[in-house]
């Protein structure tokens, strides 16, 4: 059922993840997909951006370069979205480079609390909202054979702090607290209560 706040506004969302596209369907199925390709690597390297100040500059910058599209409506609404997780040790987790940066990656959360944080930005032509929540995660402790096993799954190659909490990464988790969809990566809670307020005013 279409939302009323976004009857007839083009709501674009900036991501190739399947994962958002699936959980921004409970908002609403009535969106298109345009793949950013906001180079992140700049930001990544930036030393002086909290965590929280990452994830919605990363979500910005992805959200802003789909707006540029001149195929857009004129009151086209980007949302835009990145996700990061940050070690027991503050280090700030994305997308591991090959298998043996997801063991380090996976070997440093086992056993520990560790954050999620997924930045989000709604834009338009006129304005701009950018915000991010977080989750704690606990993993379980784990010996190298389950590292191991869990690495044979393929799961955790495109995926930020290298496990995915949707699929065999469940069975690393030994509790959340806060948002299940944010570990996905995509709020959904709060992403519907921000674009309520961002389309209405």
């Amino acid at each position: 059922m279409e939302q009323d706040f976004l009857r007839g506004i083009p709501l674009v969302l900036a991501s190739r993840s399947p994962r958002r596209q699936e959980l921004l369907r409970m908002i609403t199925g009535n969106f298109r997909v345009e793949v950013s390709h906001f180079d992140e690597s700049p930001l990544m390297a930036d030393k002086s951006l909290s965590p929280e100040k990452l994830v919605e500059a990363l979500s910005a910058g992805k959200a802003g370069a789909v707006l540029q599209n001149a195929g857009l409506p004129e009151n086209a609404v980007v949302i835009g979205g990145d996700t990061v997780v940050v070690s027991p040790a503050g280090e700030i987790f994305g997308i591991p480079a090959d298998r043996e940066q997801a063991r380090q990656m996976i070997s440093a959360l086992a056993g520990n609390v560790h954050q999620v944080l997924t930045g989000m930005t709604i834009c338009s032509r006129e304005k701009i909202r950018s915000f991010s929540v977080c989750t704690e995660v606990e993993f379980y402790p784990l010996s190298p054979e389950q590292i191991d096993w869990y690495l044979d799954t393929g799961e955790p190659f495109d995926k930020a702090g290298a496990y995915g909490i949707q699929g065999y990464g469940s069975l690393l988790v030994k509790g959340i607290r806060g948002s299940y969809d944010n570990v996905v990566g995509l709020p959904t809670a709060v992403l519907w209560r921000e674009l309520q307020e961002f389309c209405q005013k």
